[in-house]
């Protein structure tokens, strides 16, 4: 409308800058039924252009009130899809706090208002359903969405919660596999599927779905990388725990297949070092070793490198911990290595030296039990009694309670193994489940004789009658003390027997 006037307008702007150019106004006549009308060119333009104004304004006016009825109808439509929009929002956020009442009423609300939106109708009311814990409505709700090819995996997705929901494993897993089937991209069931793989200890199959995530681009190549290493790991564990010499090749290429996949796999690797130094390899059981040791530093990794030999002196073996320890000189390990391998040598000053690099950290269990065993090497029991004291009630160590004093380190059970192969796939990260489930570990305080001596300034003190010191709570306060108790004094032995005797009669 508003184009139109302005084509017309610009017409006769036209019209009337060319007869102002020209100079001659022009002759124009009407005859119409006996009248005539004579006017200028100029006059007679201009009256035709606002004729044809005139009627086009009438024409628009006439289709807008023909139009009326319809334009009203498109208006309220308008405003029943933004009520039915808010509706439908309401009754989702009642749903996702839990308010079931209110999500059922937002639902009912919906489907009386929301003739376009079919397919969220039918998911808030199994959502509303869920919510306020109606299953039986809610397995109706999601059954009825597999009869719409479009809502189908929905449904598959919720009926497969109400099944886990109920308890009923089976039917969960059937609905997971269906929604697998649909569609390449839906992680949620590919998981489903995965849990229960795992849960019954069926690492082929696991390692299968591994494989078919990985091709369909549900995990990343590293997720599905850790993830096949765990599930080689667990299945060269389950095989080696038969004890069948038949499966033992089987399950030292599993582990080798963990090893060469994730070389700082700790269980896969001191799986596979074991294995191979079973076979007379140790040469390749000790490069396997070290080289996860470059990548991840284990206490299980030095202690199964320290055992592939047995023929070697106390300094031999301490020489080649240390060249261990040299691959990774910054790690925490390496340092607690360090202190080991001097221990091993027997040379007390080097441990008393290597001990140093952990000073400054909050210690741990098996921190002070290292300290003790170093203190007691270098002639100190006392402070060797002061470091096991406080490692009574320090914190214990994930990674070293993943040794089992009585079997071999990474003791899982088949519920450890799932868990390992979720925790590992995502973060790259080992669990600890002998510490959870506070399970007795190797030993972190020594067993050192600690009966009083001679020599110690405490005995001598209570010999002489000198005031007793007493038992420093700082290790290391011991050695500040000898100078001041170096030089014994004379026994007073009458007064020792006086204290001893019974008081004297009163004269």
């Amino acid at each position: 409308m508003i184009r139109t006037i302005l084509v017309i307008a610009a017409i006769a702007a036209l019209a009337i800058a060319v007869l102002a150019v020209t100079g001659d106004a022009g002759q124009a006549s009407l005859i119409w039924l006996g009248w005539r009308v004579d006017m200028t060119a100029a006059s007679a333009a201009l009256m035709v252009m606002f004729l044809a104004l005139a009627a086009t304004v009438f024409w628009r006016g006439l289709i807008w009130l023909l139009e009326s009825p319809e334009r009203a109808a498109r208006a309220r439509a308008r405003s029943r899809r933004k009520q039915a929009g808010e509706v439908l929002a309401r009754g989702f956020l009642a749903a996702a706090a839990g308010d079931g009442s209110e999500a059922r009423r937002l639902a009912q609300k919906a489907a009386d208002i929301a003739e376009d939106s079919p397919a969220l109708v039918r998911v808030l009311a199994a959502q509303a359903a869920e919510a306020a814990g109606d299953l039986p409505a809610a397995k109706a709700a999601y059954t009825a969405m597999l009869g719409f090819p479009e809502m189908r995996l929905a449904g598959h997705k919720g009926l497969m919660q109400t099944a886990l929901a109920e308890g009923d494993k089976a039917a969960a897993l059937r609905h997971a596999e269906s929604a697998y089937g649909l569609t390449r991209t839906a992680r949620w069931a590919w998981r489903a599927m995965l849990e229960s793989r795992l849960e019954n200890g069926d690492w082929a199959a696991a390692l299968q779905l591994v494989q078919g995530a990985l091709e369909r681009k549900i995990v990343t190549p590293i997720v599905a990388e850790r993830a096949r290493a765990a599930l080689l790991a667990a299945s060269a564990a389950d095989l080696d725990a038969t004890g069948d010499e038949r499966l033992r090749g089987q399950a030292l290429d599993y582990a080798m297949q963990a090893a060469r996949l994730q070389p700082g796999f700790a269980p896969g690797v001191v799986m596979a070092a074991r294995l191979t130094a079973a076979e007379g390899k140790v040469a390749r059981a000790s490069a396997l070793l070290e080289q996860a040791w470059k990548e991840a530093p284990h206490p299980a990794l030095w202690l199964a490198y320290r055992d592939l030999r047995t023929s070697e002196t106390p300094r031999e073996r301490a020489a080649r911990l240390a060249a261990l320890a040299a691959q990774q000189p910054q790690s925490r390990e390496s340092q607690i290595l360090g202190v080991e391998q001097a221990l091993i040598a027997g040379d007390a000053a080097a441990a008393r030296e290597a001990a140093r690099s952990l000073a400054t950290e909050e210690p741990t269990a098996r921190i002070a039990g290292l300290m003790a065993r170093v203190a007691f090497a270098a002639g100190a029991p006392d402070e060797a009694r002061a470091w096991i004291a406080r490692g009574a009630g320090a914190p214990q160590e994930p990674d070293w309670s993943d040794l089992d004093p009585e079997g071999r380190a990474f003791a899982y059970t088949l519920e450890d193994w799932a868990r390992l192969v979720t925790t590992y796939a995502e973060s790259g990260e080992l669990i600890h489940p002998r510490l959870e489930r506070h399970e007795r570990a190797m030993s972190d305080l020594p067993e050192l004789p600690f009966s009083y001596r001679e020599s110690t300034p405490f005995v001598r003190a209570a010999e002489t009658g000198a005031h007793v010191m007493p038992i420093p709570d700082d290790p290391g306060l011991g050695e500040l003390l000898q100078p001041a108790l170096a030089e014994p004094t004379p026994r007073r032995t009458g007064l020792r027997r006086r204290l001893a005797s019974a008081p004297r009669a009163s004269k």
